[in-house]
């Protein structure tokens, strides 16, 4: 696997929002969204075996585990086999993911949180994938101004999502604005803010 870091955290966004989690951040993506935070993982990082990936988690303690990116999904072979390893080892394991390759064969191993792309971001998501998002699944949508949030109620509208659904602010944009949206249009929605860069953590 090429990981670009190993870290111990809270986790400040999505269902587990505020619980201490290990992160596993997979490298390389197949996006470039205009206010990824984490552009670094882009390229680069280290080739880990499966078995150095587990050690590394398990020096850090804790049985909460998130693994993202980049696009983790792009190293699906070495992903299925990790997820493998920790469901025998007990461990709880959400992926955030872009939305825009096929997570189901992962699914009876971890959690997904998809990340659908509005237009601010200048790229998209693939909304067929949707209907495969489960209760124990989330979706968010990160916006920036009106029109990702008028993005954001035609696909919640129009697409079956029986997960939860978040709305989370890029930061330094309008968040009374977003949230006066969410109460007019009462979106079947969570508002949530990026909780570590409130506290400064990674």
């Amino acid at each position: 696997m090429i990981v670009s870091e190993i870290f111990r955290s809270l986790q400040g966004e999505g269902k587990s929002q505020g619980r201490p989690c290990t992160f596993i951040r997979l490298a390389g993506c197949n996006l470039r969204c205009a206010w990824c935070d984490t552009s670094y993982a882009w390229e680069g990082g280290e080739k880990m075996s499966i078995m150095e990936v587990l050690d590394r988690v398990w020096l850090l303690n804790g049985r909460q585990i998130c693994i993202t990116g980049g696009e983790p999904l792009l190293q699906r072979e070495d992903l299925l086999e990790l997820l493998k390893k920790f469901r025998l080892h007990g461990y709880t394991v959400e992926i955030e993911t872009n939305g825009t390759l096929d997570f189901r064969d992962l699914q009876p191993y971890a959690s997904i949180c998809m990340d659908v792309k509005c237009p601010s971001s200048g790229e998209r998501s693939n909304l067929s994938l949707l209907p495969f998002i489960t209760p124990r699944d989330c979706v968010k949508f990160v916006v920036a101004d009106d029109n990702d949030l008028l993005y954001a109620r035609a696909v919640i509208t129009q697409c079956q999502i029986r997960g939860e659904i978040f709305i989370s602010p890029v930061e330094g944009s309008d968040y009374r604005a977003i949230a006066d949206y969410i109460v007019k249009e009462n979106l079947p929605v969570r508002l949530q803010v990026q909780l570590h860069k409130i506290l400064g953590v990674k």
